[in-house]
């Protein structure tokens, strides 16, 4: 573990890539979730034409968790 005069860890390069390629899957996985999660909404609002008229972005963003975290 490689330390910086201050007491800090500063990570090698083999550390930093696959800290980056975690973050870069993490990213990516949350994309298909939220995708499938827009696609799931999208089916649960062909069961009510009046909600039609509502589009996916505005309906993700009303049920979303970073949402109701700052809605506290």
């Amino acid at each position: 573990m490689a330390r910086d005069f201050d007491g800090t860890y500063q990570p090698n390069a083999k550390a930093r890539k696959q800290q980056e390629k975690d973050q870069r899957r993490m990213e990516y996985r949350r994309a298909i979730e939220s995708y499938c999660d827009q696609r799931q909404l999208l089916r649960d609002l062909v069961d009510y034409p009046e909600l039609q008229e509502l589009t996916v972005w505005q309906a993700s963003a009303a049920t979303s968790p970073k949402n109701a975290q700052q809605a506290r």
